[in-house]
């Protein structure tokens, strides 16, 4: 049964979602030409929110709200990073959104074990991220053996994996700010 307290945790956490696909992330460089120059990097803010969010509550709140979220994607409005719809299942980057099942399960852990610490979420986070990217790969190349188009898996592959998975790491480290925190508010319910 689903009381709502959950409700409103899956509601957050969907709002969440949805928006922080949606926002890049830009790294100001202000020492080029002394001007407001930028960088953006090829990621959103999704992963990490899914990351805090599921140290905030528990698996179950976030897999519902992320579940919600992949079928407003797929069938309502296109809420992905590139676009959506159902013609999104075709695509590199279904794989990855369907990574996040095992980043949440994976990040899950620190909250079963009582254990939220830098060392076991900077060692869960990187298993995490890992995990997200391999299920990515996997479904990348069953695309590739389902279509034959075995030319472009060296290309999909650095595209969405190698270019971004040392991204994804370094996305780790703003989260390391909410850690004490967390455990805090873990420690005082």
């Amino acid at each position: 049964m689903l009381n709502l307290y959950k409700l409103i945790e899956i509601l957050v956490s969907l709002q969440l979602l949805v928006i922080t696909t949606m926002l890049p992330v830009y790294i100001p460089l202000p020492f080029l030409n002394r001007s407001s120059n930028s960088f953006e990097l090829p990621i959103t803010w999704q992963i990490p929110t899914i990351i805090l969010l599921t140290l905030l509550f528990n698996k179950r709140v976030v897999f519902r709200a992320f579940s919600i979220y992949i079928v407003i994607g797929l069938f309502i409005f296109p809420v992905f990073n590139q676009g959506g719809s159902i013609g999104y299942l075709l695509t590199p980057n279904f794989g990855y959104l369907l990574g996040m099942y095992p980043l949440i399960k994976i990040i899950d852990n620190l909250n079963t074990a009582n254990k939220i610490n830098i060392g076991n979420f900077l060692i869960n986070g990187f298993i995490a991220i890992g995990a997200m990217h391999l299920t990515g790969i996997f479904y990348n190349f069953i695309q590739i053996i389902f279509y034959s188009e075995f030319n472009i898996f060296l290309y999909n592959l650095g595209k969405y994996s190698a270019g971004k998975i040392g991204y994804h790491f370094l996305m780790l480290l703003p989260l390391l700010l909410f850690i004490k925190p967390i455990r805090y508010l873990k420690n005082s319910k």
